[in-house]
Parts: structure tokens; C-alpha cells; sequence
């Protein structure tokens, strides 16, 4: 085995045994009632437009669990589709038969930030999909690697105005990479991007020292960080987050007023997807993850559970969507 594989596969094995212990815990359906009366007739598929080790896996994970104790132990898969800043995923959800088989777990990648990214997207995130639910939202942090000779945010950025263009930041999705834009834009210098197909090889590489620094969200960097393989500096959002105690808001940590930036988790299914069958799918994911303990799961793994209606879910969509659009254009990033 080589030096550079080791650290990622540690992290990796540090975030399954969090996740394994999750799944080991005894069904959350097993003392509630089925929330509908639809079951599938064959195995659910719960597209994940991100590699595995990534947060939206892990949640896709702990969804799968819940799912089939839900539908009486029915097969639910997770089906990950990397590649091409999650449009492979959602591309094969938008062709797939709207008949509640076919799911999209997904984040503001794919349905916000896409738009205003790429010139050219080959799905319409609102045309192209029936939502479903909001999951929750994880926060980011900015971290170093271990051996990195910055100790604070401050540094960082200081060092990044002293050598404009000389020093670089990892991404493995788009708030990763418009969290590092923002940063360099709003600290009044500039910094070289490195983009990756997603979170774990990036962080391998940050570790490594061969990038400067990366936004990696708590739910795949934090093994990483509770095993000294990367250091915290700083969080994406104003607010802190109990599963990093001493960590500062970024805003606060390097001086950047205002700075806020979190990442969101949703369920979709193809454009056309029944109504009364819209109804199931919400009752039955919302049936599972608004229980306390499955609250207190998806708390071990960084998110904040949001549960909401599938109406109420579109509304955001468009909303984030021009959200996005001035994040990006305010960070300055052009389409690629």
C-alpha cells in the first residue's frame, strides 16, 4: 500500500464504522405505524450523484436503512454515479421512469449551483425532477492538512495576500468550490483551484500537502479531523457546530463579514412521478427521519435534519437557484 493511499483509506474506514454502527442500531419502523400504503413492487434505487465516502452518500445510506424498514423490508440500494459535478447522477434520474423506483439524493450541487457553474447542463433541475423532500444541511469547514505550516484562518489568508495566484484550495462539489472562491474574492487575493470528482480523493491530496487547504463538509472530513490527519481552521456558516467545540465561524475566524455558506441535501424523483405517489414517497421519508433517533443518526454524521413538503421543496429549489447565481457571480467564477 502506498503512503498516499493510507490516509484516505482511513478516513474511510472511519466513516463507514460511524455509519455501520447507525445502521446496526434496530429499525426505527419496527414501533411505528407505515405512513402509506403504496410498497414497491421491486427494489428502490437511491441515485447518489457523488462517489462513496461522500456526505450525500452517507446520508443515502442511513435513508436506505430507514426506507426499507419502512416499506417492510423492502430492497433499497444506493447507486453512485460520480462524475461531471454530479450531472451523471441527476441525468440518470431525469430519464428514469417516474414510477417511485428511482430516487435522486442530492445537494445544492446539482440543483442550485450547476446553473451557474457549467455552460452547458443537460437537465433543468425544476423541469426535469418531482421533489420530494428536504433532508437537511450540513455546514463546511476549511481545513489544512496536518503537516501544514498554518495554524489559523488568518495565517492562510495572509500567506494567500502575500503570494496572490501561489497558493491553492481543493474541491470536490460546488460548495467546495465557491466557499474557496469566496474566501480568496472577500480576503482581496487570489488563489489557483484545484477541482477534483469528489471529496475523497481531495482530501487525500490536502492531506498530502500537495494542496493548501480545502471546504470539506463535517460529515466526510470529520474523521479525518478527530484523527489528526487534517486540521480545522475554520466553519462555513455563521453558526458553530457542536461536532467541532472551539472551531470559529470563518467570518469571525479570518475577518469576513458575512461569510455563510451551507450545503443542503434533498430527495427527488423523475419529472411526472404521480401525485398520490409524490404524497407516499413524502410520508414515508418524513415518517422516518423526523423521529428522534433518527435525528440523533443523522446528527452523528454532521446534518441537521429538515423535513419537508414536496411543494415546499420546489419553492426552495428556485430560490437557491438564484441564490447560487449571485454567490458564483460574486465570487468572480466564470462558466466552465
Amino acid at each position: 500500500m502506498s503512503r498516499d493511499t493510507k490516509p484516505l483509506l482511513t478516513r474511510r474506514a472511519t466513516l463507514l464504522a460511524t455509519i455501520g454502527a447507525a445502521l446496526r442500531r434496530p429499525s426505527l419502523a419496527q414501533t411505528t405505524a407505515p405512513s402509506s400504503t403504496w410498497r414497491p413492487t421491486r427494489p428502490i434505487t437511491l441515485v447518489v450523484p457523488f462517489a462513496a465516502g461522500s456526505a450525500t452518500d452517507a446520508v443515502a445510506r442511513l435513508l436506505a436503512q430507514m426506507l426499507s424498514a419502512e416499506f417492510a423490508g423492502a430492497p433499497v440500494v444506493v447507486d453512485n454515479r460520480a462524475g461531471a459535478n454530479g450531472t451523471l447522477g441527476a441525468l440518470a434520474v431525469a430519464r428514469a421512469t417516474p414510477d417511485g423506483h428511482t430516487l435522486l439524493v442530492t445537494t445544492n450541487t446539482t440543483h442550485s449551483a450547476n446553473p451557474a457553474l457549467l455552460r452547458r447542463l443537460e437537465y433543468d433541475p425544476v423541469a426535469d425532477f418531482t421533489p420530494i423532500t428536504r433532508i437537511g444541511d450540513v455546514p463546511f469547514m476549511l481545513t489544512v492538512g496536518k503537516d501544514s505550516p498554518y495554524q489559523t484562518a488568518r495565517d492562510l489568508l495572509d500567506a494567500a495576500r502575500r503570494r496572490p495566484g501561489g497558493m491553492s484550495y481543493a474541491s470536490g462539489n460546488s460548495t467546495g468550490i465557491v466557499a474557496g472562491a469566496t474566501m480568496a474574492r472577500r480576503a482581496g487575493t487570489e488563489m489557483l483551484h484545484v477541482p477534483y470528482r469528489s471529496t475523497p480523493p481531495a482530501m487525500t491530496d490536502v492531506i498530502a500537502g500537495r494542496v493548501d487547504c480545502m471546504f470539506v463538509d463535517i460529515t466526510a472530513g470529520l474523521g479525518n479531523v478527530r484523527g489528526g490527519q487534517l486540521r480545522a481552521l475554520a466553519l462555513s456558516t455563521q453558526a458553530p457546530s457542536p461536532l467541532l467545540p472551539g472551531v470559529q465561524p470563518l467570518a469571525d475566524a479570518a475577518g469576513l463579514p458575512g461569510f455563510d455558506l451551507i450545503s443542503w441535501t434533498g430527495t427527488f424523483a423523475p419529472a411526472r412521478t404521480p401525485a398520490p405517489l409524490v404524497s407516499a414517497l413524502n410520508a414515508a421519508i418524513r415518517q422516518q427521519i423526523e423521529q428522534p433517533e433518527a435525528r440523533a443518526r443523522f446528527a452523528e454524521v454532521g446534518y441537521h435534519v429538515i423535513s419537508t413538503t414536496s411543494e415546499a421543496l420546489a419553492e426552495f429549489v428556485r430560490e437557491q437557484i438564484a441564490v447560487w447565481r449571485e454567490l458564483v457571480e460574486a465570487a468572480g467564477i466564470e462558466k466552465e
